[in-house]
């Protein structure tokens, strides 16, 4: 399955979204912990750049747990830049299993991933649509951790 990456500009700041790698947290969204005016889920397209300011954006997009949502600064070129970082495994209460720099993810045929993103987020409940990866499955099946 490919992964599919979706762009929105205000044209200073660049919003990139990995539908993906999105655990579905509706931290970017919600009135307490996000940024309404620019991510609505109920909406089309669904991010609206132009609702706030890039400052605003930033600060937003950084808040992201699984790394579904990054940007980039339009002066700057897009770059591949390899994140270099130790590898660092956490568990998120109630969610998935994130894991914080570069990996390769090997599928039950032997077929190699490379995930070069700020975290990748694991299913832990055993429901996702989209294993080994969390799709956000566990906040409608209510998972708890023993």
């Amino acid at each position: 399955m490919s992964e599919i990456t979706k762009k929105y500009t205000n044209g200073e700041v660049t919003i990139v979204w990995k539908p993906m790698t999105c655990i579905h947290s509706r931290i970017c969204w919600t009135q307490a912990t996000g940024l309404p005016e620019v991510f609505n889920p109920s909406e089309r397209p669904w991010i609206k750049p132009k609702g706030a300011t890039t400052e605003q954006i930033i600060a937003q997009v950084k808040k992201c747990p699984s790394g579904a949502l990054s940007f980039y600064m339009n002066e700057e070129a897009e770059k591949n830049t390899e994140i270099q970082a130790e590898s660092l495994v956490e568990v998120a209460p109630n969610g998935p299993l994130l894991v914080y720099g570069n990996l390769v993810v090997k599928d039950k045929e032997g077929n190699e991933t490379r995930r070069d993103s700020k975290v990748t987020a694991f299913c832990r409940c055993g429901q996702s649509a989209n294993k080994p990866y969390c799709d956000g499955t566990h906040v409608k099946i209510e998972f708890k951790d023993e």
